[in-house]
């Protein structure tokens, strides 16, 4: 596991999102561009560490790669969903079939994100997905557009 702040100062608190993928560079680049736009970060390499990670960190949303071993994105979620069903999901795959985007939409997940990421698509996403945390504990939102 990684921690990564942003190195913003304020009153509130930072957005945390947790990047799951087993694949470092995509799971560095993904946090790095996070961290650009004001995100606190932390990232996972497996699915399995990701679910411990939003056990015990304060997640506000997830990144989960699709294809990871042992466990894919998707299962992680479902098993994070057992204790934070409210906790947003994106997935992030390079293989968006009609089947998987239906499996997902099934899991709840927030949206499916195709690989490569496009940085545009991803932070509009993301900023959408942050409007569904509950008003009563949101976060500071950073401003994608900025």
């Amino acid at each position: 596991m990684e921690l990564a702040n942003s190195g913003t100062a304020g009153p509130e608190p930072t957005v945390s999102i947790l990047v799951a993928d087993d694949d470092r560079g995509s799971r560095d680049t993904l946090a790095q561009m996070l961290r650009d736009r004001g995100f606190s970060t932390i990232t996972a390499t497996s699915g399995e560490e990701a679910i411990e990670i939003t056990r015990v960190e304060l997640i506000h949303l997830v990144l989960f790669d699709m294809h990871m071993p042992r466990m894919t994105g998707l299962e992680a979620l479902q098993q994070v969903r057992l204790f934070n069903e409210l906790l947003p999901a994106i997935l992030v795959t390079a293989d968006a079939t009609r089947e998987l985007i239906r499996q997902a939409l099934q899991a709840q997940v927030y949206s499916v994100i195709p690989k490569p990421v496009n940085k545009s698509v991803l932070l509009h996403t993301l900023a959408r997905a942050l409007k569904t945390i509950v008003p009563s504990s949101k976060p500071a939102v950073p401003n994608p557009e900025s």
